[in-house]
């Protein structure tokens, strides 16, 4: 039996795949509530900021409001049902609560940012009232589509469709569109602005990383039970999708700074999105597109732990039950 054979194996033991079981260990470590994140810090810098850092802001915002919803949904329609492994479906039960817990910690994010209610309201219809979040939405829902129908992966075309769903989600939407989101968020930190914000990304950084290195894990398997399902129509589709995902970023990325931020340029987060890319190819094994750098500072020193007294707050430095400090997720 390979791990996309047809069924729903439910015997943990013998444990086909003990490394799927210690990535569900990891996350429940890992584990955090969005009350530990206090937002109420940010009120005095958002009426610092100028008007263009706050239409930055209300785009992200809006962006966040359901990104992580449509993840969500992904995972319960096309891939739970997919993997059989129950160790590997552990894991994913495990991540549709985080997702929840992102969800919950956007829609406090936006109750706190945005008191109007009205304002609220547009922030949850972004995808139909902003065009470069619609765009980004279509791109999501293009490959949601794409397996919708499949109830079994009976054919080498069927695993395939999954593979690719699989690698979307996990490069394109929380490797890439959630990575230019971070982005933003850790430039206006290195301002000295919005702490609180930074504090709660940092959460949700660890987890869309350990997310990634799941679904990566689950490719790399198949490449070992199935490697002929990597050929090089394979590699054509992936590169395509990943520079297509570059695109909606950088349309998103017009708009979240056509007004104008000193000191981060259109250049500089188009060369950062490309750079992205590439580690995300470079993982699956496939040649770089761009050759592009990074080219913000501010992210390669993501992994320096954030100053806070542990015994006022449990902080993303830590994980529960885990003894020193751990480091962040270096594949920026």
């Amino acid at each position: 039996m390979t791990l996309l054979d047809p069924g729903m194996d439910l015997t943990l033991r013998p444990m086909r795949y003990p490394a799927f079981f210690d990535r569900f260990k990891d996350a429940i470590k890992n584990t955090w509530t969005v009350e530990e994140v206090d937002l109420h810090t940010d009120l005095a810098d958002l009426e610092k900021l100028s008007p263009a850092e706050r239409h930055l802001i209300s785009r992200l915002v809006a962006f966040f409001a359901t990104g992580d919803t449509i993840v969500a949904n992904n995972l319960v329609l096309n891939l739970y049902q997919h993997v059989n492994s129950p160790e590997g479906r552990l894991y994913l039960s495990r991540q549709l609560f985080e997702e929840a817990v992102h969800v919950q910690f956007y829609l406090n994010l936006l109750d706190t940012y945005v008191p109007d209610e009205a304002e609220r309201y547009e922030a949850f219809a972004a995808i139909e009232n902003i065009p470069s979040i619609r765009r980004k939405a279509e791109f999501c829902f293009k490959w949601i589509d794409s397996i919708f129908e499949l109830r079994e992966l009976r054919t080498r075309e069927d695993r395939k469709a999954f593979l690719l769903n699989l690698i979307c989600f996990a490069a394109c939407i929380e490797g890439l569109f959630f990575y230019g989101a971070f982005a933003y968020v850790y430039f206006l930190r290195s301002r000295g602005v919005l702490q609180g914000l930074a504090s709660g990304t940092n959460w949700v950084f660890r987890d869309e990383s350990m997310h990634m290195a799941f679904a990566f894990d689950v490719v790399e398997v198949v490449r070992r039970e199935e490697p002929d399902l990597f050929d090089d129509e394979m590699t054509r589709q992936v590169t395509e999708m990943l520079a297509e995902a570059v695109d909606c970023e950088v349309q998103f990325a017009e708009d979240l700074l056509g007004q104008g931020i000193s000191g981060l340029s259109l250049g500089d987060m188009r060369e950062y999105l490309q750079h992205v890319a590439d580690r995300r190819l470079a993982t699956l094994g496939i040649a770089p597109k761009y050759g592009s750098k990074n080219p913000f500072a501010f992210m390669e020193l993501q992994d320096v732990q954030e100053l806070s007294n542990f015994f006022e707050r449990r902080v993303s430095a830590y994980q529960v039950g885990v003894t020193g400090t751990v480091g962040f997720d270096e594949d920026f």
